[in-house]
């Protein structure tokens, strides 16, 4: 009975060890693969930018792909081939930082899946809110076309 309970601690020991280290390995791939342009947190100079924040890029994500396989499969999709009638940010980020290059022969589809998996999970962070479209605001047409709904005159996330 003891030889049982031993093995089941050291394979939850191992399943959850495994779950960390995919993690940290997909933080990784991402680091190395898109933090070269998308900065995870907002910086304080907001005009050294090359590509939108992450935690903005997955907000818009969300707000169109609520499903975590679609957004993945949005995200892998998008990333090797851009396409502006696509694109799920804000007109005017596109206009300022152009459309995302291809990213083919930069990083694979397998390492897209895993990157697109965990920015799925981690963002954005709670509490975060976009500098356009808040929670809360009174609803406009615009609004309503960016994923948001109109709840008693009120937009909110259309999650």
């Amino acid at each position: 009975m003891k030889l049982k309970y031993t093995l089941l601690a050291l394979s939850t020991f191992a399943s959850l060890t495994a779950t960390l280290s995919a993690s940290e390995d997909a933080a990784m791939l991402f680091d190395s693969k898109c933090a070269v342009c998308h900065v995870k947190i907002k910086p304080a100079d907001m005009h050294k930018l090359v590509a939108p924040p992450v935690m903005g890029v997955m907000r818009h994500v969300k707000m169109k792909y609520s499903n975590k396989e679609d957004a993945v499969n949005f995200i892998t999709e998008y990333v090797l081939n851009p396409q502006r009638d696509k694109a799920v940010c804000m007109a005017q980020k596109i206009k300022r930082f152009g459309l995302m290059p291809s990213q083919k022969g930069n990083v694979s589809k397998a390492e897209l899946e895993i990157i697109a998996s965990w920015m799925y999970d981690t963002f954005p962070t709670k509490g975060f809110k976009g500098k356009m479209h808040k929670e809360g605001q009174s609803c406009n047409t615009k609004m309503m076309s960016k994923g948001m709904k109109c709840q008693a005159g009120k937009c909110q996330s259309a999650k």
